[in-house]
């Protein structure tokens, strides 16, 4: 079937009959996309995160119980 023939077959249907196909279209779009998700790029946040030079010193919160 070609996609003026769906398109054809689509029109000639009741309007809430089109909103059912329309909602059963993105389902398909939405389940496709999560077959197939994207894949992750390494190094995207690079530079975005710093450590302070005192990372590993007892934090003044926790002097009590170290």
């Amino acid at each position: 079937m070609s996609n003026i023939q769906l398109y054809h077959q689509i029109m000639t249907l009741p309007q809430e009959m089109q909103h059912q196909i329309a909602d059963f279209v993105e389902f398909l779009k939405y389940k496709n996309q999560n077959q197939n998700p994207k894949k992750r790029t390494a190094g995207l946040a690079k530079g975005l995160v710093e450590m302070t030079p005192d990372f590993e010193e007892p934090l003044e919160d926790f002097k009590d119980y170290v």
